[in-house]
């Protein structure tokens, strides 16, 4: 990140601050969590940095879904190249993609999360080498047709979108991401830490019980949550140190809430030394998804490899509470991870936790809580 200009020069409101921190130190207070860290960012630096509960501001944190943002910015940084157009099938990188009809997937589909194959299974062993991972990429098969409906794909388009980028490169996926983003912007590897690097990683821990029956249906009109990829089994695995060494590319990354506000930050500051300025804006701004999301029924909002908050009135449910701009972007991760920046403000926000709070509708209003307090941290 090379502009280090500021652009805005007001303080962060005091009260809104003092606000967001008092909301996080509940959750920890209440044994909700155990742990958790806040950043807020404006001009390119870190105006707002706290860790709570049992932890300290070197400890770092698996980001789970967070980390598609740093890959995405990786296939940025090639389609600027011309190494990869997105409009092209995967099978033009990468040939063994193509049995059980997935020959007719287009990269731009993959990073949508509009290719079809949500429930397409990889993991250990086979996770842990190319054999492996290509292996399981010619036995998926779709589960409805490309381009036609929008599922998350929790892990399997991001192990596709590696693949990719490892073929146009000749080099690591995680290698690449470390060379073509998070060096140029100032942070420290985020995805696929060595053993021998992970102390101060904070470890997953599981706090609360699942709501009931009758609290989801009163919050959500359904009586139980479909079982899916991100359960809280899966999640404990990505965290453990083999898996945090191989860094599984849709959920794998590791850091502070420093490094995930300033990663926004960069973002909003590139001078084209990091991204050319035409992919970095249709990637920030142009929403190519707006299929409905079957899980939460509303409006996906979705550019290529990030989540925008939208003009519609439904931020909140995308993870952005109530005080940011329509042209915010970013994306969460699961158990309350929160990444976004806002260009209108200039603000971005990073929260990371290591509690897996079993009450997924009190961390759901908790994170509408903390995003909504953040944004309104500029209103001063």
């Amino acid at each position: 990140m090379t502009d280090r200009t500021p652009l805005v020069t007001k303080p962060l409101d005091r009260k809104a601050v003092q606000e967001l921190l008092g909301r996080a130190q509940r959750e920890i207070d209440e044994g909700n969590l155990p742990s958790c860290q806040l950043a807020l960012a404006r001009g390119g630096e870190l105006e707002l940095f706290e860790t709570l509960g049992d932890a300290t501001n070197e400890s770092r944190y698996v980001v789970f879904s967070c980390t598609k943002a740093f890959v995405a910015g990786a296939m940025w940084a090639l389609i600027g190249d011309g190494a990869i157009e997105v409009r092209k099938r995967v099978v033009d990188y990468i040939p063994e993609f193509a049995s059980n009809g997935k020959d007719v997937i287009t990269v731009e589909q993959v990073m949508l999360h509009t290719s079809g194959f949500p429930h397409a299974p990889l993991g250990p062993p086979d996770w842990f080498t190319r054999e492996g991972r290509l292996a399981r990429f010619a036995q998926w098969r779709l589960n409805w047709e490309p381009g036609t409906a929008y599922e998350y794909h929790a892990t399997s388009a991001h192990w596709v979108l590696a693949e990719i980028i490892e073929r146009v490169t000749g080099t690591d996926y995680r290698d690449v991401v470390q060379q073509r983003v998070t060096d140029p912007a100032g942070l420290p590897r985020v995805l696929g830490i060595p053993e021998s690097d992970q102390a101060g990683i904070t470890e997953f821990e599981l706090r609360g019980e699942p709501p009931s029956p009758d609290a989801l249906e009163a919050a959500i009109g359904i009586r139980e949550l479909p079982v899916g990829e991100v359960t809280d089994e899966t999640l404990a695995m990505i965290c453990r140190p083999e898996n945090r060494a191989l860094g599984v590319p849709g959920g794998g990354g590791v850091m502070r809430a420093a490094d995930l506000a300033l990663y926004y930050q960069a973002i909003m500051h590139d001078d084209g030394t990091i991204w050319d300025p035409a992919v970095l804006a249709d990637a920030t701004g142009n929403v190519r998804n707006t299929f409905v999301d079957p899980m939460m029924g509303t409006p996906t909002s979705r550019t290529l490899g990030l989540v925008t908050a939208g003009d519609d009135g439904l931020a909140a449910v995308r993870g952005f509470g109530h005080a940011t701009s329509p042209r915010a972007f970013g994306h969460g991760g699961a158990v309350g991870q929160i990444g976004w920046g806002d260009p209108v403000s200039g603000l971005s926000f990073g929260f990371c936790t290591n509690g897996d709070d079993l009450d997924v509708l009190r961390q759901w209003r908790r994170g509408v809580a903390l995003s909504s307090r953040a944004g309104a941290a500029v209103d001063a």
